[in-house]
């Protein structure tokens, strides 16, 4: 899937705010909270997110959701990650 493929499919979800976000390499976000779900679709780059002390690496094409609320970190890695962010 393109980046035009994944916005369709998140805003047929209920996305409503959908946009593009890059982080250079090795950037880190320590643990956060969002007030809303948010959808987070790699198109470039890796992002390791620690979420419920469970770290997993995403890679371009893959996709992870962060429920409302739910503590979380992620470290960008070392080409660092330009990914899609959805929130309902």
């Amino acid at each position: 899937m393109d980046e035009d493929a994944f916005r369709q499919q998140l805003r047929a979800e209920g996305f409503t705010h959908i946009y593009t976000w890059q982080d250079r390499p090795g950037a880190f976000y320590p643990d956060h909270t969002h007030p809303t779900l948010s959808a987070h679709v790699i198109l470039d780059g890796e992002m390791a997110l620690t979420q419920n002390g469970e770290t997993h690496t995403y890679c371009p094409g893959e996709r992870v959701d962060v429920p409302a609320g739910v503590v979380h970190s992620a470290h960008m890695g070392p080409s660092g990650c330009r990914y899609l962010i959805g929130e309902k």
